[in-house]
């Protein structure tokens, strides 16, 4: 399986890109994983909903220029549907089985998706209504797909 995470934005922290190395090397032994990172735009504060708009649009840009076409693609979002890592498991298997081998998890900007990136999921996966860093998330997300590989494989992982 490939899996691909598109995300608005690079990792500053030390503490953080050192998590998302080690889940990237455990993963390494279950799929095929990159981590495609897009400019961020900066937003001024007090930034109109036009200035907010044209930032959501740059960002989107540069998201669906990274979009493979075969790609499922699962976008990160606080209204999206909520799953427990055992259903994220099944999901996973779910469009392996399908003959969907390669998925791209998308985690947006500080504003959120431009409306084009949301058309063009075909799952949108919320892990809860609070707001999470984007750092921090990309660190949820990769331990979560990583857990769900865990729980397919029948290992035991702690709960």
């Amino acid at each position: 399986m490939r899996i691909t995470l598109i995300t608005v934005g690079k990792i500053k922290e030390k503490f953080y890109r050192d998590a998302v190395e080690e889940y990237t090397r455990r993963l390494s032994r279950y799929c095929k994983l990159d981590i495609v990172e897009v400019a961020d735009e900066k937003t001024p504060d007090n930034a109109s909903e036009a200035e907010n708009q044209k930032i959501l649009s740059r960002e989107g840009d540069r998201i669906l220029s990274r979009i493979r076409d075969n790609t499922y693609v699962i976008t990160l979002a606080i209204k999206g549907q909520m799953l427990d890592s055992v259903e994220l498991s099944k999901q996973l298997d779910m469009l392996s089985v399908s003959g969907k081998s390669d998925i791209t998890f998308i985690i947006g900007g500080s504003l959120g998706l431009d409306s084009r990136v949301d058309k063009r999921a075909d799952f949108a996966l919320s892990f809860s209504r609070m707001t999470f860093p984007h750092q921090l998330m990309r660190v949820i997300l990769l331990e979560q797909i990583y857990r769900a590989f865990r729980i397919s494989a029948n290992e035991p992982y702690h709960k």
